[in-house]
């Protein structure tokens, strides 16, 4: 039986295709997802991946998620730490709730995560933790100081568990992607389009299948001696 892996923010974007990819790589995967019930019912009729409905910002419901998990699917081994929210805004315009919302979400939800994890991976002494952080967290971003915070900050959570969690078997990296081809960008008008194409070296957008198959290798038996790592997965556009 294969070895468990859960994705936050896993039915859509970004999210499904790595389940889709830990699924084809031999893993019993789980998703959570935290609002859009519709997408998540397509997304487990499509894949027959269970999902799991939970707020990745709210720790006591985390904690109880991953009961849930447990139960139904086996402990986790693998924990991808993907949920992300946007609340975009110039700082001098930014509500408190916009700065909150996301911080809560894109860098509290790494805590309420792998905390409740962490014990069972160091007593089995395996682990792999894959952190999404983003372009942003490397290089910042006009109008996206929340944002480009939590995502900074994704990358001192990752070494920092990084350097305690090396001498029981448990890996933790961070995946830094560029701009994706997702809902996400789905509203962007043709000119903002192009201005970000005209950033990226390759001359295109990423996949999500792209993204997908770095955290399958980090995810790997074989990738045990690749901890602390950021992986930069932009197509050129910012090199580190």
């Amino acid at each position: 039986m294969g070895k468990v892996a859960l994705v936050t923010g896993g039915t859509r974007g970004i999210g499904a295709a790595i389940c889709k990819a830990l699924k084809k790589a031999g893993y019993n995967v789980a998703a959570n997802y935290g609002g859009n019930d519709e997408a998540a019912k397509a997304f487990k009729k499509e894949t027959n991946i269970p999902v799991f409905k939970w707020d990745v910002a709210d720790y006591v419901a985390c904690e109880q998620g991953l009961v849930n998990v447990e139960n139904e699917v086996g402990p986790v081994e693998v924990l991808v730490n993907n949920a992300g929210i946007s609340r975009d805004a110039m700082l001098q315009k930014m509500t408190h709730e916009q700065w909150s919302e996301v911080l809560r979400t894109n860098l509290g939800s790494l805590f309420n995560m792998t905390r409740p994890v962490i014990n069972g991976m160091r007593d089995r002494n395996f682990g792999r933790v894959v952190n999404i952080s983003s372009i942003n967290g490397q290089k910042g971003q006009l109008g996206l100081t929340n944002y480009c915070s939590a995502k900074a900050g994704v990358i001192g959570f990752t070494r920092a568990l990084a350097l305690e969690s090396a001498r029981k078997g448990i890996t933790v990296n961070a995946i830094a992607p560029g701009y994706v081809k997702t809902d996400l960008l789905a509203g962007v008008s043709e000119d903002v389009m192009k201005s970000i194409v005209g950033q990226i070296p390759v001359g295109r957008l990423g996949e999500a299948d792209e993204v997908a198959r770095c955290v399958v290798f980090l995810a790997a038996d074989e990738a045990g001696w690749i901890t602390g790592s950021t992986l930069t997965i932009n197509g050129g556009q910012f090199m580190d």
